[in-house]
């Protein structure tokens, strides 16, 4: 990238935050502090309104703006593939604002590159396990809990338990959001349970935004957070399937955490990484002496069990 470039690549990272960091800058651009503070020092020379903040970092004073941003082919194709992921791995509400957003960033495209936006979006696919329709989960909360996140307000919603099967009212702090095994979940500081507890957000009803605010500990939440990604780190199994059985999963095994496959002559191996080995067993089961377990050994243990309740049921 060449100096003119950079120099306005930088003038729109520092409209993007409140405050931007010379490190950030410098860690960006993959450039020395000193070559980031020639840089500041040139726009500033140029007449754009820089202000700094002693350990903090440069902010652009308020009501100087950019003319409309202008994208590149590559940074607009990059969209499609965030449009995609988004469509197939978020709720309604989600949905709803960035087709909106998506809308406005179409506008400033030339022609050309719009109507190879079009093309690469009729291209692209995005594998995702479909969500029924349920009435009682209308799973349109994830934009809500954003604003609660963003503005540290306290949630109140009713919360389904598939231990009791009952709802219960829930008032939360919000400590963040993660996706893992297919599904959104706010970690969220439970004020009934006086404790941090991790709510899948499908199962949240009546979700509302209370007027009241909390006060946070950004090195709380981060482990928390840590805390919940570690507890649901994925485990890595691989398997050999016979390849007139393989042949006829060639969809299914994206949904169980498809990663890689090598071809063994007569049969295929398969590697997968899974949040469950007992909820992956139950699915292996299903192909019989089909499937052979190359590790883990500790998933051997599992079939086994399952094919023993399922003789007892049967012979019943």
């Amino acid at each position: 990238m060449n100096r003119i470039d950079r120099l306005t690549a930088i003038l729109i990272q520092l409209q993007s935050k409140k405050v931007v960091t010379a490190q950030e800058i410098a860690e960006r651009f993959e450039i020395s502090l000193r070559t980031v503070y020639r840089d500041v020092r040139s726009l500033e020379e140029a007449g754009v309104p820089l202000g700094a903040e002693a350990g903090k970092g440069y902010f652009i004073m308020d009501g100087y703006h950019l003319p409309p941003v202008i994208f590149t082919q590559e940074e607009a194709n990059a969209l499609v593939i965030g449009s995609k992921l988004i469509e197939g791995q978020t709720d309604k509400s989600i949905k709803k604002h960035f087709r909106e957003a998506m809308f406005k960033i179409k506008s400033v495209l030339k022609s050309e590159e719009k109507e190879g936006l079009e093309k690469l979006e009729s291209q692209i696919r995005v594998a995702s396990i479909p969500q029924l329709e349920n009435e009682n989960f209308p799973n349109n909360f994830l934009s809500t809990i954003q604003r609660a996140l963003v503005n540290q307000q306290v949630l109140e919603f009713k919360y389904f338990s598939n231990y009791t099967g009952d709802f219960n009212v829930r008032s939360v702090e919000p400590m963040g959001l993660a996706f893992y095994g297919g599904h959104w979940h706010l970690l969220a500081y439970c004020r009934l349970r006086k404790a941090p507890r991790d709510f899948r957000v499908d199962r949240l009803v009546k979700l509302q935004l209370l007027d009241e605010t909390f006060e946070t500990d950004p090195v709380r939440v981060a482990e928390f957070m840590k805390e919940v990604v570690r507890g649901n780190e994925l485990l890595e199994v691989e398997v050999r399937i016979d390849k007139e059985v393989a042949r006829f999963i060639s969809t299914q095994k994206f949904y169980q955490g498809f990663v890689s496959e090598t071809d063994k002559g007569n049969s295929i191996e398969m590697k997968f990484l899974v949040p469950s080995k007992e909820y992956f067993a139950r699915w292996l089961v299903s192909f019989g002496s089909a499937v052979e377990i190359v590790s883990p050994e500790s998933l051997r243990p599992i079939i086994i069990q399952l094919i023993e309740e399922l003789d007892t049921h049967y012979r019943k």
